[in-house]
């Protein structure tokens, strides 16, 4: 008799799902040891990073908010790698290849609000070299320590060419007034030092640069830490009395040039951030010997500046992870070794570019490709499967039950999920009718109901038609399953996973800590460019803005026409710009899924806060706007409506449900993050960007290494996950 495959059920479709299912199917003959089932809530694949093809208005791309990929995501670059080599399209056709469906992004922009003006701090990141996704050589965190010197003193370089070095007798005349500093400058080449109990501080920037580097390779090479960390902590506490001391009677760097309070920022935030890293020892313990407080407290606790650590590159990148409790812009919270080691991650470890733009939908990009390669290898998909609950068995030991709820009955065999847009397999926005039950069908769109939501009423709706509740299906352990890959959110975990929840603490106290926000996005399609709104700052590389650090609630924004040529609008009707805002969405509660109104309340509020920024916050940006009413003959309108009401075609979306929301890193809690085999049943396995990875921060790349685990906890594979220890 031939061993029976063991039957793997793999609940969810987002990217650590996804990942978990290809590298379960990466080995040699894997059919001959797993049988893969994939159980979808909906007609879609995608999670948090979900998006749908609008049939109605020129199959334009509609997405859960802003997705663009960072420059550092190895493990994630490596798996569109291997699977757009895998996919084999036909050279010619769209997105053949990955290089064709991720570009280089360099230019990105952070909004500043200096004395109650918005001003656009434009910044040109510099190519790197290395491809992302390709195998890198382990690196220690004094390696990290080093290149950040390394920036600091090419930053002193610039100050000391004309400040340090020439200030000459500014402070003693008492001149305070950067016109009279910059007279000073210019006349007073004979290079005075400014700190003589210090020496020449660029002088000094390299010496502890050279220092750092030289402990770095140290360690990197096996050798024991050597004794030079001590000697850098001393150098850069003295740069950092320097700079304070020169900076003092100057005044509030709000009153300097851009230009210099920039690089003050630059020199001021990366002097705290040595300095904390060596009092606290990071380098020796690790990054979460910090996450017991406050990003923006350590570096207050380490030196910084209040303009420093109130300043748009924080601003940004707490912006970039939506680092705020419950959503709310006046509470900003995240644990300081974790947003240090992404910062870092961010800006030291990319490779190429900074960021990359995907040139389409990131169900079109990520998510069709995956499910052609996963179909073609065996996987079987289950669409319009809910999620009901988990049950484990009398041991307490493993799960025995999953039970279902089964949302519609198809006409065929199996749902066939992908539409073609001109040539490019894609995820539509609604359901294919065309293949559900007709009389659901009629009742689902004649309804509106949205089968991707908590709180649908569906249920409410099917049993008024037919006098019956919906279906349910019971998968059981040693009939139809053997392991589990939970590849939910982890605010999911109290709404399905109750009954796991009362016996295993570890899963309690992870569904108890580990946060999860929920976020809010809006798009609009203008007739305008760039120019034509008033956005003045192109790019040396004639790219587009990617924006972050601007006006609540909606702080970040992306022109994003390079999806344009993806969607089909009548000729002459061509959209010239999308504009893609998002942010965090401030809410303290959530009702019972019975609260059939909750969705469209929150959508509302989306609604109102956009139409708001448009009106009265964005000509900050989009210069031409003016002061008075926004100019809504802008956007693109099919349904001719005039006014406000043109925002009424645009898109807008509350991401709310348990498994779209996005997941923080509340100060001292990833420390209650799980990895992929601790869930406390030997047959279930955890996947995402929720679990203990080694970024423990949500993003793509950490949902991938969560996937990663779970395949790994299951067949061996893979070997190795970058970036999961150390740096």
């Amino acid at each position: 008799m031939e061993a029976q495959p063991q039957r793997i059920a793999i609940l969810g479709g987002g990217v650590g799902a996804m990942t978990a299912a290809f590298w379960l199917t990466s080995g040699d003959h894997w059919q001959d040891r797993y049988q893969i089932d994939v159980y979808q809530m909906g007609w879609r694949l995608g999670g948090k990073g979900a998006s749908g093809r609008n049939a109605d208005i020129a199959q334009r791309i509609e997405e859960h908010g802003l997705h663009i990929w960072f420059g550092f995501y190895d493990n994630a670059f490596n798996l569109m790698q291997q699977a757009y080599a895998e996919l084999g399209r036909p050279p010619g056709s769209p997105l053949a290849a990955w290089t064709d469906a991720f570009k280089p992004q360099h230019y990105v922009c952070l909004a500043e609000l200096i004395e109650s003006t918005w001003r656009v701090w434009p910044i040109d990141t510099p190519e790197l070299p290395g491809t992302p996704g390709a195998p890198r050589a382990p690196e220690t965190v004094g390696s990290a320590m080093a290149e950040l010197l390394d920036w600091q003193r090419s930053w002193f370089e610039s100050w000391a060419l004309t400040y340090f070095k020439h200030q000459g007798s500014a402070f003693r005349m008492g001149q305070h007034r950067e016109s009279r500093l910059h007279d000073i400058l210019a006349a007073a080449h004979a290079g005075l030092t400014a700190f003589e109990d210090v020496g020449d501080p660029l002088v000094v920037a390299r010496k502890a640069r050279d220092l750092a580097r030289s402990s770095a390779q140290s360690a990197s090479a096996g050798g024991a830490a050597t004794s030079d960390w001590p000697s850098v902590l001393k150098l850069l506490q003295d740069l950092q009395h320097a700079l304070h001391d020169v900076a003092a009677p100057f005044g509030d760097p709000d009153t300097w040039s851009d230009d210099w309070r920039r690089l003050y920022l630059a020199l001021d935030m990366s002097l705290a951030i040595g300095i904390g890293m060596l009092t606290d020892d990071v380098i020796g313990d690790g990054f979460e010997v910090i996450n017991n407080i406050d990003f923006r407290a350590w570096l207050a606790r380490n030196g910084a500046q209040p303009v420093s650590v109130d300043s748009a590159p924080v601003r940004g990148f707490y912006d970039l992870v939506f680092a705020y409790r419950n959503g709310d812009p006046l509470h900003p919270e995240i644990e300081a070794g974790t947003m240090l080691r992404g910062m870092l991650k961010v800006g030291l470890g990319y490779r190429g570019a900074l960021m990359y733009k995907m040139q389409a939908g990131m169900g079109d990009v990520v998510f069709a490709p995956l499910y052609e390669v996963l179909q073609r290898r065996g996987v079987r998909f289950h669409y319009f499967h809910k999620l009901c609950e988990l049950r484990p068995d009398a041991t307490n030991t493993r799960v025995d039950e999953i039970e279902l709820e089964q949302q519609v009955a198809l006409i065929g065999d199996a749902y066939d999920p992908l539409v073609d847009v001109n040539g490019l397999p894609c995820w539509p926005s609604q359901p294919l009718y065309g293949q559900i039950d007709p009389q659901q069908a009629a009742l689902l769109a004649t309804h509106g109901i949205n089968l991707e939501s908590h709180w649908s009423s569906w249920p409410e709706v099917y049993r008024q038609a037919t006098g019956a509740s919906l279906p349910r299906k019971t998968l059981r352990l040693g009939v139809d399953f053997d392991q589990v890959v939970f590849g939910l959110s982890v605010a999911s975990l109290a709404q399905v996973a109750q009954p796991l929840l009362a016996v295993s603490a570890p899963l309690q106290q992870c569904s108890q800590n580990v946060a999860a926000v929920a976020t809010q996005a809006y798009q609009v399609w203008l007739n305008q460019d760039l120019q034509g709104i008033g956005w003045n700052y192109p790019g040396a590389h004639d790219e587009e803005p990617v924006l972050s650090g601007f006006t609540e609630p909606f702080d970040t924004w992306a022109s994003m026409n390079q999806l344009l040529c993806r969607e089909t609008w009548p000729s002459g009707e061509e959209p010239k710009n999308i504009a893609y805002f998002c942010n965090a969405l401030a809410l303290d509660a959530y009702p019972s899924s019975d609260d059939h109104g909750f969705p469209a309340h929150c959508a509302e509020l989306v609604k109102t806060t956009a139409i708001h920024q448009l009106q009265t916050q964005i000509n900050a940006l989009w210069t031409h706007v003016g002061s008075g009413e926004f100019p809504w003959t802008w956007l693109i309108d099919p349904a001719g409506g005039s006014g406000v009401s043109r925002f009424d075609s645009q898109y807008w979306r509350a991401n709310i449900d348990p498994s779209e929301r996005y997941v923080l890193s509340l100060v001292d809690t990833s420390k209650y993050r799980l990895r992929a085999d601790q869930s406390g049943f030997s047959n279930v396995f955890l996947a995402g960007d929720w679990l203990k990875t080694g970024l423990d921060a949500g993003c793509v790349e950490a949902a991938v290494m969560g996937g990663m685990q779970a395949s790994r906890a299951i067949c061996g594979l893979p070997a190795a996950i970058q970036g999961e220890r150390g740096w």
